[in-house]
């Protein structure tokens, strides 16, 4: 790369902040339909106008760049594997590198400060009780071959850090700090058109990251400073948005903090997921997942399930009531105890047609949780390789609530001021579902069940803004009032010293891509 080349890619970054003030005219769109209406809608990208403006990019490589953005967009490898929103933005570099087609290039980092006090893990114990303040950092970059042609390859790799969280009683495990890592490293075989059926079928091979429905089960994870991935194999077969299919033959990656991941041939994960969009009111989510982890000599730890569900919902639309509920059912053994848990979650919505269009949701979720420890029957529900954040709250240092022992019913309530922000409130109450298993992956137990069941409740306020799909800033806090289960003398030994006194957390961070 030539010096010239190098300062277009440090050039980028004072771009984003400056480029939408500095270019207000409007010059590139398209219409859009709103509300019956024919608006004009800005599609135009104000760092790109600004290179062309500044005769750093030609009127050829200017149209190039625009009108492969939004419908006509180059679509990576793993554009069916993850939500669209992870991997779409504008590339700059490659712009300004003047990259061919073929050729990706894109850079992520994300810098979040977090800060939670009164800790209440049993592993936090050692540190007496005081605050946990970190700095998480998360950098991405991603280099994609292949274009627009059927036969594609994509690497990803990540580094995934934590600073401020060597204080006795941090936390800080592998979904803090996974450092230097390889998240994707996939190919990717496309036919539209299947033997002339107007079918579409992908192929994938390799390491991946994969989302599945609404995400509760595998999910590449958003908040979280670390990522779930994959290697193996994963088929699709679709026709445009009405319906697809889905199957995949994997071995999850075990992560690592410091040294590279890796995967073990007695740790496989398998299933197939439909998706039905015949009918917008209804539409229809079925799956089936295999799990048989046996990496561990001591056999207690071992699992060996199957999961399947169905879920039912309607997508969010202004003047009208949506839905969501998804049914998930576990079978097979724990160690060496049966194992039969279930997750059960309920959704109701409304979005008003009204200025900010606020959507008002009621909530509620149950996972089993097991009855009797040490008896023959595990009934505590496993969430595989879900994500939580946009139902349970933040995660990062904080995560208080996992999807398992657990009742809770909750409403929240979002708003959007302008189309680039979103404002939401929650309040959650919480309980155990069982009252002498453990409290998610906190390690606190009472086998007698004498603590009760209330954990509390929680009031959890957002704000997001998102400049563009390259820059956006998130900031957030949660109050949570602890119940009587931490006041139990059982429960305060477990715990650090205050830890059962009401906790804040606040986060803020910054997400820039390039």
């Amino acid at each position: 790369m030539s010096k010239k080349s190098w300062w277009w890619a440090l050039l980028s970054v004072p771009l984003l902040f400056l480029g939408t003030d500095i270019t207000k005219a409007v010059e590139y769109g398209e219409l859009v339909q709103k509300d019956g209406k024919w608006e004009f809608k800005e599609t135009e990208d104000p760092v790109i106008k600004l290179m062309h403006d500044k005769h750093w990019i030609n009127d050829e490589e200017y149209f190039k760049v625009t009108d492969r953005q939004g419908k006509n967009w180059i679509e990576p490898v793993d554009a069916v594997l993850n939500r669209r929103r992870e991997m779409e933005w504008v590339r700059y570099e490659k712009t300004a590198l003047h990259l061919p087609d073929w050729l990706d290039l894109g850079f992520e980092n994300r810098t979040r400060f977090e800060s939670y006090d009164h800790p209440w893990r049993a592993s936090q114990a050692i540190g007496n009780g005081r605050t946990d303040a970190q700095i998480a950092l998360r950098s991405r970059v991603r280099i994609g071959l292949g274009g627009d042609g059927p036969l594609k390859l994509l690497f990803e790799g990540q580094d995934s850090r934590s600073f401020l969280d060597g204080d006795r009683g941090d936390f800080r495990d592998t979904t803090t700090v996974n450092e230097f890592d390889v998240l994707q490293l996939v190919g990717s075989l496309t036919v539209n058109n299947l033997f002339g059926t107007g079918l579409r079928t992908d192929v994938h091979f390799g390491r991946m990251t994969l989302d599945l429905g609404n995400r509760r089960l595998v999910a590449r994870n958003a908040f979280r400073n670390t990522t779930n991935s994959f290697d193996g194999f994963h088929w699709q077969l679709s026709q445009d948005k009405t319906w697809r299919i889905r199957g995949f033959a994997t071995q999850p990656v075990v992560r690592d903090d410091t040294r590279l991941d890796q995967q073990y041939n007695n740790l496989l994960f398998w299933g197939t997921y439909f998706e039905s969009r015949h009918f917008p009111w209804f539409l229809v989510d079925a799956y089936y997942l295999g799990l048989n982890d046996q990496r561990l000599p001591n056999g207690t730890t071992h699992r060996t399930y199957t999961t399947a569900g169905g879920r039912f919902y309607k997508d969010p639309k202004p003047g009208e009531p949506d839905y969501e509920i998804e049914t998930t059912w576990q079978t097979g053994r724990r160690g060496v105890t049966d194992h039969f848990a279930h997750f059960q979650h309920l959704e109701l919505g409304y979005m008003f047609n009204v200025p900010w269009t606020p959507r008002l949701v009621f909530q509620f979720d149950y996972a089993s949780g097991d009855r009797q420890p040490g008896d023959s029957q595990d009934e505590g529900f496993d969430t595989l390789f879900g994500a939580r954040r946009w139902e349970y709250g933040p995660t990062g240092t904080w995560g208080p609530f996992s999807r398992t022992n657990l009742i809770t019913p909750g409403w929240r309530i979002f708003l959007n001021p302008t189309p680039n922000w979103i404002l939401m409130a929650k309040h959650r109450v919480w309980y155990l579902a069982q009252d002498r298993d453990v409290f998610g992956n906190t390690g606190l137990r009472d086998q007698t069940g004498n603590s009760g069941t209330s954990l509390g409740h929680d009031v959890e306020l957002q704000a997001q803004w998102m400049i563009n799909a390259n820059l956006d800033f998130d900031v957030g806090y949660v109050h949570w009032f602890k119940g009587s289960y931490f006041d139990s003398p059982t429960i305060l030994a477990q715990m650090p010293s205050g830890g059962n006194k009401d906790s804040d957390y606040f986060y803020a961070s910054i997400r820039l891509r390039i």
